[in-house]
């Protein structure tokens, strides 16, 4: 009964929202985190209610004066309202095109077309020389085919968007042809054969998981088949007894059913060859295209270094009839993603791809990692709570792309007395600046092949902050 008494007290002494609001803190609030007034008082009554809900569950979290509390519990509101929850972080995993992480980083130069396109008007759908409305679908078109040799081009929202809308345009109820051991599901549970089931296209499976011949395909043809369609597999790779059929032999089926369209899904879209830099197996757009293929598709946010993008390049007869289709609108991307393209694409056509990170970042020699490693190793030698060393290790490329290629990387290895590794991944992760590492052999690694220069007193001051908390 004396409890109940105590509720129903504390109950009664929480002020109401008018009195709140006449108090100096509540002026204070609004002028420190720049907040409309009305903002500022729901928030004041959720902080009520909280407190009120929490009394009368049972809790009693009132240490200190009622209105104080209050007062506490509407600033930590302010600040979870007014902190984004998309936040830059800094990649220690060593995985230069992380999904989880954004994959690939934009260059300068792509970021200034960005920010340059953002806080101005833009001719995006206006033609600067009629004055009259124009395309979006020019902006970039003239580029895509100086890199690619592509005879046209266009640009949607991703690749998954890419492969459901050539589908569909050419492949609705019709019979399209994939070799079982192309019918992959990558990251989001995206199978080839569901987009194809979904887009309306009628699945014809040739070959086996590791063997498709090209007499496989040949006898799969019919009056009803629209396609050839080539996948690329992405995050895995079937080795040993196997055999494929090259983009230049099914374009040779061609001569068996003249209307017959070959579409390579290239997955990543390499317009560097990293092969030559003796890095994976990736074919390069601008080859896939020169076997006389109708079409290829392709991610802007991988190997290419840009923005989140699908990239359909190829004949002009088969573009723009997917130009002039409903799906191209629903399809279609915005300006800020075509500004990050164009200033991607840029870099590839005056042959400075190396300032591109995710291609410099493939390119580092182990000798500049290390280097990268050494400054940091430098600064952080004054933090007693923490133990360093220098380690060799693989770098990973990512995002579903060359899942056999490890790069050598040079990292340090962390670890303290007084925190487990676990908990020290979880410290790095939820601070500010926040650091995501990856955990090997009970030690927090931090591979300096995915650690820009300038995010090296980033990670220092992490740590610092680390230290200010847990030692003695």
């Amino acid at each position: 009964m004396e409890k109940v008494k105590k509720v129903k007290e504390i109950l009664r002494n929480i002020p109401p929202v008018h009195e709140l609001q006449k108090q100096h803190t509540f002026y204070l609030l609004s002028k420190k985190y720049n907040l409309d007034e009305s903002v500022l008082t729901s928030l004041v009554r959720q902080a009520i209610d909280s407190v009120r809900n929490r009394v009368m569950n049972g809790g009693h979290p009132i240490e200190k004066e009622l209105t104080s509390f209050i007062w506490d519990e509407t600033e930590e509101m302010v600040k979870r309202k007014s902190k984004p929850t998309l936040l830059p972080v800094i990649n220690a995993t060593g995985t230069i095109l992380h999904t989880n992480l954004g994959r690939a980083r934009l260059s300068k130069e792509a970021i200034d077309r960005v920010v340059e396109v953002a806080e101005n008007y833009s001719n995006l759908e206006f033609n600067m020389d009629s004055g009259k409305r124009g395309s979006r679908h020019d902006i970039v078109e003239d580029l895509i085919k100086e890199v690619t040799g592509a005879e046209a081009a266009m640009v949607v929202n991703n690749n998954a968007a890419a492969v459901f809308f050539i589908l569909n345009a050419f492949g609705k109820g019709k019979e399209v042809i994939v070799s079982r051991g192309q019918l992959v599901e990558i990251g989001g549970s995206f199978r080839i054969s569901s987009i194809m089931e979904e887009s309306g296209a009628k699945l014809v499976e040739v070959g086996t998981t590791n063997k498709t011949h090209l007499k496989d395909y040949k006898e799969a043809l019919s009056d009803d088949t629209s396609m050839v369609l080539k996948v690329h597999t992405s995050n895995f790779k079937i080795v040993g007894f196997t055999q494929g059929v090259s983009t230049q032999q099914l374009v040779d089926l061609k001569q068996f059913q003249e209307d017959l369209i070959v579409y390579e899904d290239l997955g990543s879209g390499v317009l560097f060859d990293f092969m030559e830099a003796g890095i994976g197996e990736e074919p390069v757009v601008q080859k896939v295209l020169e076997t006389g293929v109708d079409i290829v598709s392709f991610s802007g946010d991988k190997l290419l270094g840009g923005p989140q993008a699908g990239i359909i390049a190829g004949k002009k007869e088969y573009l723009n009839k997917l130009k002039k289709h409903q799906l191209a609108r629903v399809l279609r991307v915005d300006k800020m993603s075509f500004a990050a393209l164009e200033g991607t694409l840029q870099a590839y056509a005056n042959k400075k791809a190396k300032d591109i990170p995710a291609v410099r970042d493939m390119l580092l020699s182990i000798e500049e990692v290390k280097e990268r490693a050494m400054v940091f190793l430098d600064t952080v030698t004054s933090l007693n709570l923490f133990h360093w060393e220098l380690v060799e290790v693989e770098s990973m490329v990512g995002g579903g792309t060359m899942p056999e290629v490890k790069i050598p990387s040079i990292a340090v290895r962390v670890h303290t007395d007084t925190l487990s590794s676990q908990t020290l991944a979880d410290e790095l992760r939820k601070g500010t600046p926040s650091v995501v590492v990856r955990l090997q052999d009970q030690h927090v690694i931090l591979d300096f092949r995915t650690i820009t220069q300038g995010e090296i007193p980033k990670m220092v001051e992490a740590f610092r902050k680390i230290e200010l908390t847990y030692r003695d």
